[in-house]
């Protein structure tokens, strides 16, 4: 499975491009060619914006703007809920078993990315902020980049602004269309606390309280976790505000009614059961598109599935670039064109390796009813750990001490089950795993067999293990290779770690 040659391809469509392919390729030529701009925020929940519902009144009042003035997708979601694999699916339109970026890594497989496509047909190709994590190939080098230092540690609106402009003065000049991927390393971890400002980094333009925040469901609402979200809220308002810069200057650069400007989130919140998880929290994002003249002002789809695997074909798709074979995605032009599209049902995410190297697979798939994930981790002894629990989790685990309902919360997120399986509908929050549920055998069965076909025909090495969940013998030894005792070198008098439990360096 998707083992075609992809650069062939690529060779070809350029050769075709360059050609003209046709006088009417020829006429389209001599017109100024679409630009592209994708802009990615950093761990944003999608419900904290207003245009998809937020309740902080005026938290987000750029991306509100932003979205009466395009499409907003409401069942849009990430493939990987962790930084850069979610980026990998973006770059490259495969799914990370594919593309061999399974979580912080690149891919050494000869296969095309959108940068690199762009690129070769004629485009300049930028990046601000989250570099690494934003480009596919070690090797390849932007036209344009620039990265956290000199962006105030990504969370300095003005510094923004100021590469965006010359980024926008220099496509003028070399008069060339762009592909231009900006990256707001907000409201990522380190949360925005008044009066401590990364070096370089910028005040948002409005602070908020703990009695402002409102707590999600799939949190308990503790003092603790309402202190710790007040400030994540701090990092919100600062990526919209270094959103509206950018959109000045796009704007200011005249470039504005000739650009698809998207944005995204490259997954949910830092917090437990969101980022870095399969939950609706963890991967729906707050997807919105703007096409002067093709996109519908104000529009919103409340119908279609769409993922970042869909990403790079929709690009190839509205540039007029050939499509490429192979690609797992596939292009949703028609969406923003106003027409229907089937085969938008459902969506598939995934998890394979997070901070520090841990393999922790999951596999889910969900549409507008259910959700069903299989994590092929689970044993009832291996904790799950990751790097985005903070003063959240210290308040739930504190509070479980005294509140037998926090503590089943607790030690669902440390341990899971093999199968977990919820009305989305009903429960949004993933309260209530219905996998031992008689009533809700039928469905269950289904989306275990959706799930499947996907696994097959996307070549997902996980199969087997799903296959043959069932059988204790075979998955005691697949979960001994995912996670092999660990033996390190520690200072005299430091204890082990406990057994089970993965320590991990900063994502």
């Amino acid at each position: 499975m998707h083992r075609r040659d992809f650069m062939r391809r690529l060779g070809l469509g350029a050769a075709a491009l360059i050609l003209g392919r046709s006088s009417g390729r020829a006429k389209e030529a001599k017109a100024a060619r679409l630009n592209v701009l994708l802009f990615t925020a950093d761990d944003l929940d999608r419900n904290s914006l207003g245009c998809f519902g937020g309740k902080v009144p005026g938290l987000t009042p750029n991306l509100d703007r932003f979205a009466a003035e395009g499409m907003r997708f409401n069942r849009a979601h990430v493939t990987v809920a962790i930084c850069q694999p979610s980026r990998g699916v973006l770059g490259t339109g495969l799914y990370g078993h594919n593309s061999g970026i399974l979580g912080f890594m690149h891919t050494d497989k000869d296969i095309p990315t959108v940068m690199e496509t762009l690129g070769q047909a004629g485009y300049l190709t930028g990046v601000l902020g989250k570099v690494n994590h934003s480009t596919p190939k070690a090797a390849y080098k932007w036209d344009f980049m620039h990265d956290y230092k000199e962006l105030g540690c990504g969370r300095s609106p003005r510094k923004y602004y100021a590469y965006c402009k010359e980024f926008f003065a220099r496509c003028r000049d070399e008069g060339k269309p762009f592909y231009f991927m900006v990256n707001s390393h907000d409201p990522h971890r380190p949360f925005q606390v008044p009066g401590r400002l990364l070096p370089g980094a910028e005040t948002p333009s409005k602070l908020y309280k703990p009695e402002d925040v409102p707590v999600p469901g799939f949190l308990p609402d503790l003092p603790g976790v309402r202190a710790e979200l007040s400030t994540y809220l701090n990092s919100v308002r600062r990526c919209d505000d270094t959103f509206g810069k950018v959109m000045q200057a796009l704007a200011e650069s005249g470039f504005a009614d000739n650009t698809l400007v998207m944005f995204l989130s490259d997954n949910g919140i830092a917090v437990p059961f969101a980022k870095c998880n399969c939950y609706l929290a963890s991967t729906r994002t707050p997807w919105i598109a703007r096409w002067p003249g093709v996109v519908k002002p104000g529009a919103v789809d409340d119908e279609s599935f769409i993922s970042g695997i869909d990403f790079f074909p929709t690009v190839l798709a509205a540039t007029h670039l050939p499509a490429l074979a192979g690609l797992d995605g596939r292009s949703f032009l028609p969406l923003l064109q106003g027409r229907k599209q089937s085969g938008r049902e459902r969506v598939f995410t995934q998890i394979d390796r997070k901070a520090g190297g841990a393999n922790v697979p999951m596999r889910c798939v969900q549409d507008a009813e259910y959700g069903y994930i299989f994590n092929a981790w689970s044993d009832g002894v291996y904790e799950y750990h990751n790097n985005n629990e903070g003063k959240c989790w210290a308040a739930m685990k504190a509070a479980s001490a005294n509140d037998s309902a926090v503590a089943r919360r607790v030690k669902v997120f440390r341990l899971r089950s093999p199968e977990e399986f919820y009305h989305v509908r009903k429960d949004p929050d993933c309260l209530h795993n219905l996998v031992d549920d008689p009533a809700h055998a039928e469905p269950l069965k289904r989306y275990r067999s959706l799930l499947a076909e996907w696994m097959t025909k996307t070549g997902d090495p996980m199969r087997e293990a799903f296959e043959r969940r069932g059988d204790a013998t075979w998955m005691k030894g697949f979960w001994q290779k995912l996670h092999p005792p660990r033996r390190r070198r520690r200072p005299s008098g430091q204890k082990r770690a406990g057994s089970g439990k993965d320590r991990q360096t900063p994502s």
